[in-house]
């Protein structure tokens, strides 16, 4: 059974920094489709980044250039470094895997880790 577990989450200041960890169990990460999402309140979960099993990576267009999708094979962890961050990516963050197809949409993952939340404000 594919188990999911987020940390890493945390307060920072506008301009600040975090990384996002997730560990997977159940699977071994070099091949699989790994993504992140979020959800802010009111809003519906949207996708972040995807890395695909070729090292392809995708992301949403508010994040690029800011935010960096990675996994350590070792480790079986997937990681989401943030930089530059915004009050409005405060959110819940969530890695997800076990899709259909390696892109942002939330209804092409099957396994939900239980989400680490960030918060940006000064």
């Amino acid at each position: 059974q594919v188990h999911l577990v987020e940390s890493g989450g945390g307060s920072v200041q506008p301009g600040g920094s975090l990384r996002l960890s997730c560990v997977v169990s159940g699977v071994t990460l070099g091949r699989q489709c790994m993504g992140w999402f979020r959800q802010a309140p009111g809003k519906e979960r949207e996708g972040v980044a995807t890395l695909a099993d070729v090292e392809r990576t995708t992301y949403v267009y508010t994040v690029k250039g800011r935010f960096t999708i990675s996994k350590d094979i070792s480790k079986n962890t997937l990681y989401l470094q943030m930089n530059n961050l915004k009050p409005e990516d405060t959110a819940m963050y969530f890695c997800a895997t076990e899709a259909v197809a390696c892109t942002t949409v939330e209804s092409y993952f099957g396994v939900w880790g239980q989400g680490t939340q960030v918060t940006v404000s000064s």
